[in-house]
């Protein structure tokens, strides 16, 4: 297959895109993990991977770069309650942001 390489991000666009989105989080902000974390579940205690790509809501601002972020199933049910690095979270967005013109 002739197919050209996807082309990535380097390092330091990483680590600026992640300065900006971090100054960016609010409490009831939907967000997604950018990275894998063990956790432990709510109720049984059961240890837990949480993937890549899993979608929580910050329900406490806990200083300027860290946030606990609620885990729940999709009747509502929380199963994860943890303290995350505003570099482990990615901000959700519904809506797009008008460009200046």
């Amino acid at each position: 297959m002739d197919r050209p390489p996807r082309r990535r991000l380097s390092s330091t666009c990483n680590l600026l895109y992640c300065v900006t989105v971090t100054n960016e989080i609010h409490m009831h902000d939907v967000v997604a993990l950018t990275e894998d974390v063990p956790a432990t579940h709510f109720i049984t205690h059961r240890p837990l991977q949480l993937r890549r790509g899993q979608i929580g809501t910050v329900v406490m601002t806990l200083d300027e770069n860290h946030f606990q972020v609620e885990f729940s199933d999709r009747e509502g049910r929380a199963y994860a309650l943890l303290p995350l690095n505003g570099n482990q979270l990615m901000i959700l967005r519904e809506q797009p942001e008008a460009m200046p013109a």
